[in-house]
């Protein structure tokens, strides 16, 4: 290929299927991905919720397109990671979410209770995974390679305090990274006010943020020389002048856009050059 794009083999997913997995209804708009819908709204329903095994369904046909993935592409094609929000952004899929912000003040027990439900069937997916195609594959979100490790979404941060997303967010993304050798996190959310928890995390691979230029800006100063970052901003102007406007410390997927295969190649051998011999 005349790119820098790992080729990698799709299997392709919403947000839904997880939440499914527990038996939340889905809708499948025309226009657009499919979303779970809440399937409880109080605490006391946390208790009869049961964790599903991997053969329900919508999980069960997962496997089914990866393995048929893999017979096409043969053993060593890498595929991409279905769509991973954390245990937490599950479980807010599963809770109506007006209820379920206002239990982590009044009932955090049952929210924790759920969040563990969740991370059990996660874990029990990830290391199924794992044991099928391996420990390397392409994240859901940007689609960056990841030798080994695991990436998930954590949008649910920007709605909280620092102190709720250490009691009720923090912990299993720790125990998630140090049990898969690493985590990537994309968080399209205003959580500027976390970013001291996501620094604490061990292991941070790579993160992604989705913001505005400003916020962006700040993010690569604060980060820079702890993670590497692939935001959704990083740059004005003219791509070849994008790298003297990051810190000089930080590590930096460039996203660059062209209009043709010819532009995309000039593109690439242009970066090249002007990043050899630097740290981006």
């Amino acid at each position: 290929m005349d790119d820098d794009t790992v080729p990698h083999l799709d299997v392709y997913t919403g947000t839904e299927i997880f939440a499914e997995a527990f038996g939340c209804s889905v809708h499948r708009p025309e226009d657009n991905m499919p979303f779970a819908l809440p399937l409880i709204t109080e605490a006391s329903q946390v208790s009869t919720l049961h964790v599903p095994d991997l053969d329900v369904p919508c999980l069960k046909l997962l496997f089914e397109i990866a393995d048929e993935l893999r017979v096409r592409g043969g053993p060593n094609a890498v595929l991409k990671m279905v769509d991973v929000q954390s245990p937490m952004g599950i479980a807010a899929l599963i809770w109506e979410k007006t209820s379920f912000y206002a239990a982590m003040v009044d009932q955090p027990e049952a929210v924790k209770e759920l969040a563990a439900k969740v991370k059990g069937l996660l874990v029990a997916f990830l290391d199924e995974w794992v044991a099928r195609y391996g420990v390397d594959f392409v994240a859901h979100c940007p689609d960056y390679y990841m030798p080994k490790g695991i990436t998930l979404s954590e949008d649910e941060i920007g709605s909280v305090g620092p102190g709720a997303y250490y009691d009720l967010f923090h912990t299993e993304l720790v125990e998630l990274s140090r049990r898969y050798g690493g985590i990537g996190i994309h968080c399209c959310a205003n959580a500027k006010h976390q970013w001291e928890g996501l620094k604490r995390i061990p292991d941070l691979r790579l993160l992604n943020l989705v913001q505005p230029p400003d916020i962006l800006r700040e993010a690569y100063l604060y980060f820079a020389s702890h993670v590497p970052q692939m935001h959704s901003w990083c740059g004005e102007g003219d791509p070849m002048g994008w790298i003297a406007q990051l810190p000089k410390e930080s590590r930096v997927v460039l996203q660059v856009s062209a209009d043709s295969k010819k532009q995309a190649i000039d593109l690439s051998s242009r970066l090249r050059e002007i990043m050899k011999g630097q740290t981006t």
